[in-house]
């Protein structure tokens, strides 16, 4: 992936990246605000990524302050990333830990985008966050790294192309790939999404 890709003429990209695999996210488990450790094929996985970040002139570089992104930033080359409160992971109150599948055996069909979290957050409450952080890459005057996690980065990417931020339930999110929301001509577009720095026969993961 090259630095130079994508963008009209001084229009600034966001590139994000989850971050590397941990416990809970190989399980499939809901991980809002636990603070887990990165595996280590995790930190493999983070270690991977900079070659493919190393091409790119970033103006800025934030990280979610909980310590999966920030040691993925870490390994990514990027220790002087800024932590950010707005990059922290979708609150998932009293579903945090869970396995989609395992709430379905007594809820069937459902889904972290369609309930009422209790005592978390709902995805709106999020978009405000992620909207933030997208006033702040776009003022920056170039382009924007971002380490944090699947479900804010799904949400923070529907909101950069103008979607609601339920729209995120369509962009899934693999561990340590990258993404770029740039830009069509003045149009906010996902340049790429998704993209690992490894094979995709090499990784494994199971969608929370």
């Amino acid at each position: 992936m090259s630095g130079g890709q994508g963008g009209g003429k001084g229009q600034g990209r966001l590139v994000v990246v989850r971050h590397g695999q941990t416990e809970w996210s190989r399980d499939g488990k809901h991980t809002g605000r636990t603070d887990l450790p990165l595996l280590p094929e995790g930190e493999r996985q983070a270690q991977s990524l900079q070659p493919v970040l190393g091409t790119w002139d970033f103006t800025l570089v934030l990280t979610s302050p909980l310590a999966r992104a920030a040691r993925t930033a870490d390994l990514a080359g990027f220790p002087g990333a800024e932590p950010d409160p707005d990059l922290l992971e979708w609150d998932y109150g009293a579903y945090e830990g869970t396995r989609t599948v395992d709430v379905r055996e007594t809820e069937p069909g459902w889904s972290i985008w369609e309930t009422e979290v209790e005592g978390g957050e709902q995805p709106e409450q999020v978009g405000e966050r992620v909207d933030r952080v997208i006033a702040r890459a776009r003022a920056s005057g170039g382009d924007v790294l971002a380490f944090a996690h699947a479900h804010v980065l799904r949400i923070l990417a529907a909101r950069w192309i103008d979607l609601a931020a339920r729209g995120g339930r369509h962009l899934v999110l693999e561990p340590a790939t990258v993404s770029v929301l740039g830009w069509e001509r003045e149009t906010p577009a996902l340049r790429q999404w998704n993209v690992p720095p490894a094979p995709m026969e090499a990784r494994e993961q199971v969608t929370p």
